[in-house]
């Protein structure tokens, strides 16, 4: 058996190519991704790194957690412009319905009273995004704003993935810890564990785009 990991093809594919299941995976896959962060935003454990900072905004200011992510989703698709990076529909649902789908699930979630309740929270929320994330990319209606600031400055930089990838994540980490986000235990696990899972997950739910002749 080979060890070298499936490649998945996730380059963006007309709209027009099974359109209905594809749009309801991307929309599916945005709700789980929302709900996802509601569970470790619930388990007070530590969050995402992103979501350290949108907690720590929210904490700032009288906006929701999920409006907060809205706003910090435009911004980042502002930074598209000049890093010559093209959203598409996939995008665009990317901030408005991860922003819907967290205010709401933070609405109907209770806070966790014991400490093995936030652990499955937090383990939930980890696995539940890692799910989601194949979702929604491998739909292939274009990149999540993060996700395109990241390939943006690897194309202008020539900086690798993985650099880049690190210094947005740690920049986005410390401002949310020093505004006051939650850093903790979920945190390090997010970080460990939501590459291998989403890998795991993609080829069973990406989308095959059309055969070249």
């Amino acid at each position: 058996m080979s060890s070298t990991a499936t490649k998945v093809d996730l380059t963006p594919v007309s709209i027009t190519v099974r359109p209905a299941s594809r749009l309801v995976q991307l929309i599916g896959g945005l709700v789980l991704f929302g709900t996802s962060m509601a569970l470790m935003v619930r388990a007070h454990l530590g969050l995402a790194p992103w979501d350290v900072l949108h907690e720590g905004l929210a904490a700032r200011t009288s906006w929701s957690f999920g409006a907060i992510t809205a706003l910090t989703g435009g911004l980042v698709l502002l930074a598209w412009f000049p890093l010559r990076q093209r959203p598409g529909i996939g995008t665009v649902a990317n901030v408005i319905v991860i922003a819907v789908s967290v205010d709401t699930a933070l609405a109907v979630l209770p806070p966790a009273n014991t400490l093995w309740a936030r652990i499955l929270l937090m383990v939930g929320g980890v696995a539940l995004n890692a799910l989601a994330t194949a979702l929604y990319v491998g739909a292939r209606l274009g990149p999540g704003p993060r996700d395109g600031l990241m390939t943006g400055l690897h194309e202008r930089t020539g900086s690798s993935i993985r650099l880049v990838r690190t210094g947005i994540e740690i920049s986005v980490l410390a401002a949310g810890w020093l505004l006051g986000g939650t850093v903790g235990i979920g945190t390090v696990l997010f970080a460990f564990a939501i590459g291998p899972l989403t890998q795991l997950a993609l080829p069973a739910v990406a989308v095959r785009g059309p055969r070249s002749r």
